[in-house]
């Protein structure tokens, strides 16, 4: 599984998929202060990506990618 849904933060893994967005949207609309951990993760899907860009939860963790890190700060 690319997503681990956590007690204080999804952590993102790997790559993740377009498969994945749903859900994740779903748990991030959820939760009182979504925040997400991208320390792991490699490839977002798309959808994925805009996910985050709309619904903006807390980065705990920024991707290592360093223009993936710099849309997500930026956001």
């Amino acid at each position: 599984m690319a997503i681990r849904y956590l007690k204080k933060h999804a952590a993102l893994e790997g790559s993740v998929s377009v498969d994945d967005a749903e859900t994740l949207t779903q748990w991030l609309l959820q939760q009182p202060a979504p925040a997400v951990h991208l320390g792991k993760c490699e490839h977002l899907h798309g959808t994925v990506l805009q996910v985050l860009l709309a619904l903006r939860p807390k980065l705990v963790a920024a991707p290592a990618d360093p223009l993936l890190a710099s849309v997500l700060r930026g956001a």
